[in-house]
């Protein structure tokens, strides 16, 4: 099977990245959101990236235009295609949302056609039981920010063929990216190892042990990360962090999953990093 049409679905930073990359490698992407306004803002956010990788010297002129002219704007998913070769779901890492989207979508494609989700932590198994292909279905974890960073997670669910994986698997090639085969358990393998990282420099800083700046100079100095725990929660998002230890905790039942009580807090004050404002460091 040669996919050559493509849909993402939701237009936020992850699904603004994932139509970028496909869209600039000249496949023909349909971006989905429930409004004109998220779209609007999803092709400003690519064009922007663009310019940066122009000023960069890592793109021109004409790749930024036939990047952007391989993206066409959907409103709503009851507006989809019914002749995509493959979905990708980049909507919010909530349950009940991405349920309503596969039951709608899954029922809208041709049996060839390959369903994938970028979920970060939802077990794959789950999502696939809701659409009526379960072996056409994959999970397809891209990093952030999606244009720069090469990994991708490509999750195996209890049903998913060898067909699937490998169709998946070399189209992530063809698109530059290095495929990483996972196998189906909450968090897969970079949340299951980084979340919980996050979550205990959140307890070292509750616990007064350090200032947020100590915290994260050490995991950046002392062990090489290009930014500390904390920092990188902000860029995240705490709300999303919080999510994904609410899922690591409710799938393995293991209180060393447990979401700091200060992580809850910040949440719930709207406190959620770089796209409030405000998290662990105050943002202009």
């Amino acid at each position: 099977m040669e996919i050559k049409k493509i849909t993402v679905i939701g237009s936020g930073t992850m699904g603004n990245g994932i139509a970028h990359v496909f869209a600039q490698n000249n496949f023909k992407v349909d971006l989905i959101d429930i409004s004109e306004t998220l779209l609007d803002k999803a092709i400003t956010t690519i064009a922007k990236n663009l310019d940066r990788m122009i000023n960069k010297g890592t793109a021109t002129e004409e790749v930024k235009k036939s990047t952007l002219s391989n993206i066409i704007k959907v409103v709503g998913v009851e507006n989809a295609s019914t002749d995509y070769d493959l979905v990708i779901e980049a909507v919010n890492e909530d349950l009940e949302i991405k349920k309503k989207v596969w039951q709608a979508i899954s029922n809208k494609v041709s049996d060839s056609c390959i369903l994938a989700s970028n979920t970060s932590s939802i077990p794959i198994t789950v999502l696939a039981s809701f659409c009526n292909k379960p072996e056409r279905f994959i999970g397809m974890h891209f990093m952030n920010p999606v244009p720069i960073m090469k990994l991708v997670e490509l999750i195996r669910g209890y049903s998913t063929s060898d067909y699937t994986f490998t169709t998946i698997k070399n189209l992530t090639e063809v698109i530059g990216k290095t495929p990483a085969e996972v196998n189906d358990f909450p968090g897969f393998i970079s949340n299951r190892v980084l979340m919980p990282m996050i979550n205990e420099a959140i307890f070292c800083l509750m616990e007064g042990v350090a200032s947020a700046e100590s915290i994260d100079t050490v995991m950046r100095l002392g062990m090489n990360h290009p930014m500390g725990p904390l920092t990188l929660a902000d860029f995240i998002g705490l709300d999303v962090c919080l999510s994904i230890m609410e899922v690591l905790y409710a799938g393995f039942n293991d209180p060393k999953y447990r979401a700091c009580p200060l992580l809850k807090k910040m949440v719930s004050a709207g406190k959620l990093g770089r796209k409030t404002g405000e998290g662990f460091y105050k943002y202009q």
